[in-house]
């Protein structure tokens, strides 16, 4: 089996990744062995990527309120992964941050999910890491996709990015809080409690 640090060798020489590599930035991603929760999203943030410490802002507090953990428990159990859908932060667009580069993921996740045998649940964050995992069966809009998020159970948990940006968006909908919120903590509290 490959190794997590072949994988990191691999990444960081790929062509797809020179310029990173030759400016020092290191990919951003979190595998453990033990994990049982798998975060899939976009890309590191900017801010992320310059700490190497990915969640460690407003939209991981309120992730970590959607799941009902602690910062110490995200953190240091040894339940969380983290892959996003590119390791490094992909640049500012004229409507926020670019998208993750095509082909990056189909690289990359793979060799390093073998890594982790233990994944019970898979929370989809966004319409990039919607898009990959669900394909086809991933309703109309990201909206649906996540309001239907039981359709996508026990593998996988749609979320929508919990940005402050999307204040308006959680405002608008409200069953968010209500339903998606209590759920999503029900399926993830037990795999802390062992």
């Amino acid at each position: 089996m490959v190794t997590r640090e072949e994988i990191v060798q691999a990444i960081q020489t790929d062509p797809q990744n020179k310029r990173f590599t030759e400016q020092g930035v290191k990919p951003l991603f979190h595998v453990d062995p033990s994990a049982e929760l798998l975060i899939i999203s976009q890309a590191p943030s900017r801010r992320a990527q310059e700490s190497m410490v990915f969640w460690d802002d407003k939209s991981g507090d309120r992730l970590r309120d959607w799941m009902g953990v602690t910062k110490d428990q995200f953190y240091n159990s040894g339940k969380v992964a983290v892959l996003p859908l590119d390791f490094y932060y992909p640049g500012k667009g004229p409507h926020g941050d670019l998208p993750p580069r095509k082909g990056f993921a189909e690289k990359w996740h793979e060799p390093l999910l073998t890594l982790m045998p233990n994944i019970a649940l898979t929370l989809l964050i966004g319409q990039y890491a919607q898009r990959y995992y669900l394909g086809q069966s991933r309703e109309p809009t990201l909206t649906a996709t996540v309001e239907h998020f039981d359709q996508y159970l026990p593998k996988y948990f749609p979320l929508v990015h919990p940005s402050p940006l999307n204040r308006g968006w959680l405002k608008q909908h409200p069953w968010f809080e209500t339903s998606v919120v209590p759920t999503l903590q029900w399926h993830v509290l037990p795999i802390f409690s062992v």
